[in-house]
């Protein structure tokens, strides 16, 4: 098991980590699941904050709850550590169901938003809280503490206070804390909303290594979707309550199942048509012209019925007519954006819906006019029918 940093010493993997097994034992264990979700409903006067929910999660998983504020995902993660109770449904972990069971007793730990840290604690004491609750020996709790500072990179600042620390370096704290326990899972409620842009990012890409090095199941809180998709094994992306999609990141990227889903993990183009001929690869009209769209959803179809048409702004390329691909649509580029890496042009159609493309090659983009009439299209696979 690695560290977060480099270290002369050999580290230690965690008693019952991945660590400790073969590539074999580990694809056995991820099909072993550790959290299940059945029915589970809770209602807040006439508010439905969760409605009906069934998921489950993997031993060794990274699963992230994708939504809105107020989508149910915080609700979801309440009731699964114990504050708060469903209404409806049961909630089993590791096997046993923990209906009624109190949340000190349950084998989960939680990361808050605001770390919850003890100010006038130092770190070391911070991170051995729960080993005393435990009465735990002495001499084996400042081995632990030892041992999970060097886990999350903070050796040497185990006799700090909290507030002397960096956001990023309480945040490992809060880790650390809630690790040195040992939970079946951990459970973090958006742990990473408090620390500025750049030290997100590197957040993000530690946090997932040493979910990866300890090998315990994670459930994640976020509404940012390129936090999920960096960290997650399987989305569940969320909205008033519902779980509307759940799967690995890139499946729900590449297929999503609603308009809600595809504008919300990422960028998308939603085109609004008519079925002229149904099929698995289906005819809609679009601002007067018949493109071919597969039908990957098995919506059923009749002609005449509206359509929404789901296609990424990477997924388009300009002067169509000089491309291998089935789609064309005639449109005015209305605006054009430099992004460094990348560039996004809006673009116009005929009915006055705006479509969006993406690109890397800045020739491209320096020769496109504005106001201009220009040719986009796709390939048939790029695209899909999705339900509103």
């Amino acid at each position: 098991m690695k560290r977060w940093r480099s270290s002369n010493r050999t580290p230690q993997p965690l008693a019952g980590s991945l660590g400790e097994r073969q590539p074999a034992q580990w694809h056995q264990r991820m099909n072993d699941i550790i959290v299940s979700l059945d029915g589970i409903s809770k209602r807040y006067g006439v508010i439905e904050a969760v409605r009906n929910v069934s998921l489950q999660v993997r031993r060794g998983e990274f699963v992230s709850l994708l939504g809105p504020s107020g989508c149910g995902k915080s609700t979801m993660l309440r009731m699964i550590a114990g504050f708060e109770h469903p209404d409806h449904g049961c909630i089993t972990i590791d096997g046993a169901d923990v209906s009624g069971v109190m949340p000190n007793k349950r084998p989960v730990n939680m990361v808050f938003q605001n770390y919850a840290l003890f100010p006038h604690l130092t770190v070391a004491d911070n991170i051995a809280f729960g080993l005393r609750r435990k009465r735990i020996a002495r001499d084996e709790i400042a081995k632990q503490v030892e041992r999970f500072l060097a886990l999350v990179g903070l050796e040497g600042l185990g006799g700090r206070y909290t507030t002397q620390l960096s956001g990023g370096q309480q945040q490992r704290v809060a880790l650390a804390r809630a690790l040195v326990n040992q939970p079946k899972v951990l459970l973090l409620d958006e742990p990473l909303g408090a620390l500025d842009l750049k030290l997100r990012k590197r957040m993000q890409m530690e946090l997932k290594q040493l979910q990866r090095e300890i090998g315990i199941s994670f459930i994640y809180v976020t509404h940012d979707q390129d936090e999920a998709l960096a960290l997650s094994d399987r989305i569940a992306v969320m909205d008033h309550g519902l779980v509307l999609q759940y799967g690995p990141g890139r499946e729900i990227y590449d297929s999503p199942k609603t308009e809600f889903v595809a504008k919300f993990l990422g960028e998308a183009n939603v085109l609004r048509g008519t079925i002229r001929q149904a099929g698995e690869t289906a005819i809609v009209e679009v601002a007067g012209t018949c493109l071919m769209v597969p039908n990957v959803n098995s919506m059923p179809l009749r002609s005449g019925d509206r359509a929404l048409i789901v296609v990424r702004p990477e997924h388009l390329v300009f002067h169509a007519s000089e491309q291998q691909v089935q789609n064309r649509l005639t449109c005015c580029i209305t605006d054009k954006i430099f992004q460094g890496n990348s560039f996004l042009v809006y673009l116009r159609l005929s009915d006055d819906s705006t479509i969006m493309v993406r690109g890397v090659d800045r020739r491209v983009f320096d020769n496109l006019e504005m106001r201009e009439p220009i040719e986009i299209g796709w390939h048939v696979n790029m695209a899909q029918l999705v339900s509103a």
